[in-house]
Order: structure tokens, then C-alpha cells, then sequence
């Protein structure tokens, strides 16, 4: 077998295969003697039946059952033999041109880059760092509060904090617009989730009272046909609301899960909370930096095929979320950047993960599934099951990989400590981590 590789790109390969004509020639007549054996060809005993019958009858069956089936093997032989890894299954082009003279084609793929060491250096972290404080529990249960209270109708006027109950109609260049009607829209005022400039024309509003209400949409509106648009929003208010806070007692300490101990209890069950929470946020800024570094200092050729799949992949999620069939609605560059991100990533993992001999930490996997399954009343059942589930352990063992290679990364880069409140590391946005 003789193997010829050419560059196309920085990873396209074209591998041009040549099979002798004796292996094929071999392989068919091995093949046409063992069929020989299992069939009934008039005039003969089984297995007694002359080549030369055998080819005439299967001849040309068999010869194309091998060349697919060599095909295969020595494309597997060959990439073997050139040290090569292919991303994706390749495209073949045969050369019938030379069928007498066995097997010829060409195949063309990517191959995964090669990196020679992944960089750290100069890489800096800022590490958050934060306490709890009392003030910080008052803050929480305040919160907690909010999200159960109540809405008292009031004859007044509307402020900042209440809530209104509108019917609105909108108009660009007084013609209706879609996504600009609604009804019975409950609003609270100051929540931001209207476009700027809506809620804070709302306040000083009553009960039963019209209100024009004219806006411009942001140059971030989600939707591209309305940026930079004025509108005017007809509104009606039906309703003018106030919030009644739930009282701090047995009953509302119990929708929590904190049945006994009263307000201490309650209270150092929402300090255990936070520090959760504190960690998890602490865990994921400091990831973040570190495959923001990653990615920055490691700027490697990226697989077209490898990025297509996740584009696919991406595509496929986000229509899941939003409920949506139609695919065209969906195009490829929305998603080309972060698929390329996490292409990217999921290569400089693999290389760390690989060069450093990593392997899931058994405690740390163990703590993940207890993790997983401390919200299920069962779960010693929940862990049985993920440990059963091949897919779901690997899922997790990946995660686990992930936060070893964070650590090692933190070895070599300079950290230092960020000092911030409770709240403000809250509210710190994280962005999407691509991996």
C-alpha cells in the first residue's frame, strides 16, 4: 500500500491511497472460495465449484463487497501509518481509472491541530474575595420577603416599587407593530422589564386613568427591526398596587424548610445558603478568568468541522428553549463566535488534561453527585443511578476534569486577591464560560 499526504491548509489533508491489485485479486478469490462452500451451484458439490464459474456468477458482487470493505480498512492503515487524526470522517473520491490496477483514491479531511504546550505565562487572576455579614442576612431575608409578597389595590398614585395592571397598545409611525400589544400586563414599576423610559412615564398614574407613553428602542433591543424606532404606547391603567411584605413568622419560616429553632435557625440556615452561593460565585468568576486566559494566550487553528457541530449543537438548544421548528430562523454566524470559543477551549482542555495525566478526582466526583442529588429525598438512589449511567458519570467526571485543569492553571498564574462585598460579588456578572 503506498500513501501520499498533502497539505490543503493548516489542518485540510488530501491522503492519495494506492491499493495493489494483488490484495484485491487476493481478498476476492478468498471470498468467491468461501461462498463456494455455503452455496449450491448446479453441476458441482459444494466448495468443488471452479474460480472461474465463481466469478462469472459473484464476480462482480464480491469485488465491490471487498473494495468497499478495503477501502475502509486502508484508510485506517493509512492514517495509522502517517501519524495522522482525523476530525471527522473524510470525503472520498475514487480513482476508477485504474481499476485493473487495484484500489486507488483520494481522501480528504482535518486533521485536530498539533499544540505543543499550553501557555500560562504572565497570566493573572483576580481572586474575590468576600465575607457575610450580618447586614448581608438582613439583605437576603428582606428579599426572601419580596418574593412572596402580595399586591393591596390603592386609590393612589402609583410609585416606583408598585405595581400596575395595564391593557397598552403600541404604534410606530402610527401603525401597530407586533410584540406591541398586551393585556392585563402586570408591571412593576422600576423592575426594568420594559424598554427605558416605559415604566418611569407610569409613575404618578392612577386607577382607570389613559396614558400616552413615547419611547426609542436601544441600540441592544433583542429585536433587530426595532432599534433605533420611536414608538407610542396608548396605555390604560386598571390597577394601582402596592406590596404587602409577608410577616416574619413560623409560617413563612416553614415554607423554607425551617420547621424548628424559630428565627435563629432560620437565620443561620440563610447565612449556609449564602456561603454556597458565595462559592459558587467565587468558582465561577475565578473559572471564567482562567479560560479567558486560556483562550488568550493560546491562539491555535480550530477545526471547521468541529465548529460546524457545535454551531449545530448551539442551534439545536437554543430552539429547544424558545420552542422553535424552523431552523432558518436560526443562522449560522448567531452562533459561528461561540462555537469557535468553545471548539477552542475544549482543545487547550484536552491537551492540559492529556500532557498532565489528569484523571477525575474520585473525591471530587463522589462530592459532586451528593451534591446532585441533596435536592431529591432519596439520594443514595439519585448517586446509584448517576454511577450506573455511563453517560451521565461522564458528564460529570468532564466537569470535575474541568475544575482540575482550573487548578493547575492556578499554579502557574500570578493570583491575587480581589476584595468585594457580599453584594457586589452577586451581582458580578460572569460571562458564559464557552466550554
Amino acid at each position: 500500500m503506498q500513501v501520499t499526504v498533502e497539505s490543503t491548509s493548516n489542518l485540510g489533508r488530501k491522503m492519495r491511497v494506492q491499493i495493489p491489485a494483488e490484495r484485491i485479486d487476493a481478498e476476492i478469490e478468498k471470498r468467491l472460495k468461501s461462498i463456494s462452500r455455503q452455496i449450491k451451484i448446479d453441476g458441482f458439490r459444494p466448495g468443488k465449484a471452479p474460480l472461474r464459474v465463481l466469478k462469472q456468477k459473484y464476480g462482480r458482487q464480491v469485488r465491490q463487497e471487498v473494495l468497499g470493505e478495503v477501502l475502509q480498512s486502508s484508510y485506517r492503515e493509512a492514517v495509522t501509518q502517517e501519524n495522522l487524526r482525523p476530525v471527522s470522517s473524510p470525503q472520498i473520491e475514487p480513482d476508477l481509472s485504474g481499476e485493473a490496477q487495484g484500489l486507488n483514491y483520494t481522501a480528504s479531511f482535518e486533521v485536530y491541530p498539533e499544540i505543543e504546550a499550553v501557555s500560562c505565562e504572565g497570566l493573572s487572576i483576580a481572586r474575590p474575595v468576600a465575607e457575610i455579614t450580618e447586614a448581608d442576612v438582613d439583605k437576603t431575608i428582606e428579599d426572601l420577603r419580596k418574593r412572596r409578597q402580595n399586591w393591596e389595590p390603592v386609590d393612589g398614585v402609583a410609585k416606583l416599587g408598585d405595581q400596575v395592571v395595564v391593557d397598552f397598545n403600541g404604534f410606530i409611525d402610527d401603525e401597530p407593530f407586533e410584540g406591541g400589544t398586551g393585556e392585563d400586563f402586570a408591571l412593576e414599576l422600576g423592575s426594568g422589564h420594559m424598554v427605558q423610559g416605559f415604566e418611569d412615564q407610569l409613575v404618578g398614574v392612577t386607577a382607570q386613568k389613559h396614558k400616552s407613553i413615547t419611547v426609542t428602542f436601544p441600540e441592544n433591543y433583542p429585536v433587530a427591526e426595532l432599534v433605533g424606532k420611536q414608538a407610542r404606547f396608548e396605555v390604560d391603567v386598571k390597577r394601582v398596587s402596592q406590596p404587602v411584605l409577608p410577616q416574619l413568622n413560623e409560617e413563612f419560616m416553614s415554607s423554607f424548610g425551617v420547621k424548628e429553632g424559630g428565627l435563629e435557625a432560620f437565620r443561620r440556615e440563610v447565612r449556609e445558603n449564602m456561603e454556597r452561593e458565595l462559592q459558587d460565585k467565587v468558582k465561577a468568576r475565578t473559572k471564567n478568568q482562567v479560560m479567558d486566559g486560556l483562550l488568550a494566550q493560546n491562539n491555535i487553528d480550530v477545526p471547521s468541522a468541529l465548529v460546524k457541530q457545535e454551531v449545530e449543537g448551539l442551534r439545536e438548544q437554543m430552539m429547544a428553549a424558545l420552542g422553535q421548528k424552523d431552523a432558518s430562523k436560526f443562522p449560522d454566524e448567531s452562533f459561528e463566535t461561540q462555537a469557535r470559543k468553545r471548539v477552542s477551549l475544549g482543545l487547550i482542555i484536552g491537551e492540559v488534561i492529556e500532557k498532565q495525566g489528569l484523571t477525575p478526582d474520585p473525591d471530587r466526583v463522589q462530592a459532586a453527585l451528593e451534591r446532585i442529588a441533596g435536592s431529591y429525598q432519596q439520594p443514595q438512589q439519585v448517586i446509584a443511578h448517576y454511577r450506573s449511567d455511563r453517560e451521565q458519570m461522564a458528564k460529570v467526571e468532564a466537569l470535575i476534569l474541568e475544575d482540575q485543569v482550573v487548578d493547575w492553571v492556578l499554579e502557574q498564574a500570578v493570583v491575587n486577591d480581589e476584595p468585594m462585598t457580599f453584594d457586589e460579588l452577586i451581582k458580578l456578572g460572569v460571562s458564559e464560560n464557552p466550554s
